[in-house]
C-alpha cells in the first residue's frame, strides 16, 4: 500500500519532486510512457540488484499493486464523472 508514514514521506517525497523535475526538463519527443517505463525499470533494477524469484515476485507484486491504486484512485472517479456528462454505455 502507498500509505506509509509521514516520516518516510519527508524523505521520499524530495526525491520524487526532483524526478518529476527532471521529466519536466525533457525535451516533449512524443515519449513520454517510453521515459517513464525506463525510469521505473531502472528503479527497480537498482533497487534489485540481484535477481530471484522471490525479488521478481516482489517487483511484480509492487508495479501491480501501484496500477490498482492508480486506478482505484485517479482513473475510476475520472470514469464516473465522464458516465454522469455522457451517460452510460
Amino acid at each position: 500500500m502507498p500509505y506509509i508514514v509521514k516520516e518516510k514521506r519527508t524523505t521520499l517525497d524530495p526525491a520524487v519532486e526532483r524526478l518529476a523535475d527532471a521529466f519536466r526538463e525533457l525535451d516533449d519527443d512524443g515519449n513520454f510512457a517510453g521515459n517513464l517505463n525506463y525510469v521505473i525499470s531502472r528503479l527497480l533494477k537498482t533497487l534489485y540488484p540481484a535477481a530471484n524469484y522471490r525479488r521478481f515476485n516482489d517487483m511484480i507484486g509492487a508495479l501491480e499493486c501501484c496500477k490498482l491504486e492508480l486506478y482505484r484512485k485517479r482513473i475510476a472517479p475520472y470514469e464516473e464523472l465522464k458516465e454522469a456528462e455522457n451517460g452510460p454505455v
